[in-house]
């Protein structure tokens, strides 16, 4: 399995972005996609998922910001990030999970394949 993210960068406080994961190699029927986060000093924490059957779920900062989608025709997850805050600057990365992981989809363990990141920084 392999996934790429893309469009990263920097934007000022109050600005949008959408991220990209563009995924190959699995044809699981059941499974989960992600996005998690990790800046510096700070442990990698769960931003959203979605999973085989469109359910998506948000951490609590994020919630009425950001959005998760999918395109199965072109096997690619978006993150469309709006009202960045400062906060928000971090290493994005995607994941996908061979099972549909409900609530424990915020624990990095239940993951089984890891993107390399891509950069988002918010100046204030």
């Amino acid at each position: 399995v392999q996934l790429v993210e893309s469009g990263g960068g920097s934007v000022q406080s109050g600005g949008s972005l959408r991220l990209s994961c563009a995924a190959s190699g699995y044809t699981y029927r059941s499974y989960s996609m992600g996005w998690f986060r990790q800046a510096p000093g700070k442990e990698r924490e769960g931003v959203a998922t979605i999973d085989s059957t469109g359910s998506t779920s948000y951490a609590d900062s994020v919630k009425g910001r950001f959005t998760i989608s999918q395109d199965n025709a072109k096997n690619t997850l978006y993150l469309q990030m709006n009202s960045l805050k400062p906060e928000d600057s971090a290493m994005y990365y995607c994941a996908v999970a061979q099972s549909r992981l409900g609530r424990s989809w915020i624990w990095t363990q239940f993951w089984n394949y890891w993107g390399q990141g891509t950069q988002v920084t918010v100046s204030s």
